[in-house]
């Protein structure tokens, strides 16, 4: 799921090919990391809580300076990535590219530094949503960026891929089964020509596919087919058996790059998993259900029919991000593993051979003071109660409270003070900031319930480097004045 991600359209996908692919090169347990979060846990603490739970590797949206620089010395590979916004760019100028992975890849590739694997060129460029938008720009971007990391002598350890979305390949409707795959007409002659350049160089084939997405798109999908342990009855396809979509999709792209002449192509699964809420079929039950089935499988070395060996995929995500676009979802918020302070939502085996190792949290997370904004409850006059909750809403994150989401239950009181809380806790518990004109009011009592948390935001770490910053600059401006006063009466 990327930064940019958009809802993915599935019209084209039918029971066969709503699910996610994966690849066949790598092993170990593979992540996303993202960053759009209001309040974030300091990027070093991230990784020791990484490192501590055996994630062996990781996927970036950007070429993120603190992450980079607290990943230094691990052995944890790392996949960094070039956003849509800096294709063309990349696309025009290869000095640009040049200087980018210098200033990116170079200064942290060195002996004992970063294990940068791989440069993701664009997330998911040909996405249907997009338009065409950035079709003249990827591949000359991918030459681009390649041909920089060849000159600076890296290019045989650290391979430039593309995040496709699982549209980039479909399975005709006269015959929805993977043998039918191919990719989609109007794109399918740029991406095999991507395909050849990638293949020349010995680089994978990286695809984002999103099981969840077949269950939220089409209401008469079989849900047990979406996972690894479901009793559906399995699909024929000559001599393959198919039990679950994720086989199936992948085998999709199996035959589509077998009919474009690639039978061996290397396949990265870049990001997969499941929400634990804002939809009434993301919570942490399914979410633990279909994440550890898909580490199982993958780890187990079985592959899929048309395709045997290890999966090398990476997991979507590792932490939640209260900060992204819900143009696609209110669950868009919540497909971490971990929630936002760095607590495991669920036990997962991450080896995927049933060691029943719980997650470590991450550790010394630093909170704001213990208290909530609510619903006052002396308030009498409830007439503008409603506008108030959408401008809480409006700027901050209320997606819990959608159908079938974890705090859908709590009527329009409780609504409120949900609403209240996290505007007052995104804003950093600013006094003036739980207000809204008499009706809301600060308490220290916990009004969570056993479904519905209320959350105290951790400690901006930023915010308060930022302020002391200022308060340093302030009392050395002062003393600068101080000194040039003596200086002129001496």
């Amino acid at each position: 799921m990327a930064d940019s991600r958009v809802f993915r359209d599935y019209a084209l996908f039918l029971l066969m090919v709503s699910g996610f692919s994966i690849g066949s090169s790598g092993s170990g347990v593979g992540v996303n990391w993202g960053t759009q979060a209001t309040h974030q846990l300091p990027a070093k603490k991230v990784v020791k809580m990484m490192k501590e739970n055996g994630f062996d590797k990781l996927k970036l949206f950007e070429a993120d300076r603190k992450i980079l620089e607290a990943l230094i010395g691990t052995d944890i590979e790392v996949m960094l990535a070039i956003p849509n916004n800096m294709l063309q760019q990349m696309s025009e100028d290869p000095e640009s590219a040049a200087s980018w992975v210098e200033a990116n890849v170079t200064s942290h590739a060195y002996n004992g530094g970063v294990n940068i694997k791989y440069v993701a060129v664009g997330n998911e460029p040909f996405l249907g949503a997009y338009n065409g938008s950035y079709l003249p720009f990827t591949l000359p971007a991918l030459r681009n960026i390649q041909e920089a990391l060849n000159d600076a002598k890296l290019g045989s350890e650290i391979k430039a891929t593309i995040p496709f979305n699982a549209d980039i390949y479909f399975s005709p409707e006269s015959n929805p089964v993977p043998s039918a795959g191919d990719f989609r007409p109007e794109v399918r002659d740029l991406t095999i020509r991507i395909i050849q350049y990638l293949h020349s160089n010995d680089a994978p084939f990286t695809v984002n596919i999103y099981p969840f997405l077949s269950l939220y798109g089409n209401a008469f999908f079989p849900f047990d087919y979406a996972f690894f342990d479901g009793s559906n009855k399995p699909v024929k396809d000559g001599g393959y058996v198919y039990t679950n979509v994720f086989d199936a999709n992948y085998d999709t792209l199996v035959w589509a790059l077998n009919k474009a002449g690639f039978p061996d192509m290397k396949i990265i699964v870049g990001e997969v998993g499941w929400p634990t809420d804002g939809d009434k079929n993301a919570n942490v039950e399914n979410a633990k259900r279909f994440n550890q089935g898909m580490l199982n499988h993958a780890l187990s070395g079985n592959g899929t029919p048309a395709r045997k060996g290890a999966i090398d995929v990476y997991l979507f995500s590792l932490i939640d991000e209260n900060a992204k676009s819900i143009a696609p979802g209110s669950f868009e918020r919540h497909w971490g593993i971990f929630e936002f302070d760095g607590k495991p939502k669920y036990e997962l085996d991450l080896s995927g051979i049933g060691q029943n190792k719980g997650l470590i949290p991450v550790q010394n997370v630093e909170y704001m003071i213990k208290r909530w904004c609510v619903l006052n409850p002396e308030a009498k006059d409830l007439e503008d109660l409603p506008k108030s909750i959408d401008y809480a809403c409006s700027l901050s994150d209320c997606t819990a409270l959608g159908y079938g989401s974890s705090c859908n239950h709590l009527g329009v009181k409780g609504n409120a003070s949900y609403a209240f809380n996290m505007y007052y806790q995104l804003q950093s518990q600013n006094s003036w900031d739980c207000d809204f004109s008499g009706l809301a009011v600060v308490t220290e009592e916990d009004p969570s319930d056993e479904k519905c948390h209320f959350p105290v935001m951790i400690a901006e770490s930023r915010r308060l480097m930022v302020m002391h910053g200022t308060l340093l600059g302030i009392l050395l401006a002062v003393l600068e004045g101080c000194i040039v006063f003596l200086l002129l009466v001496s």
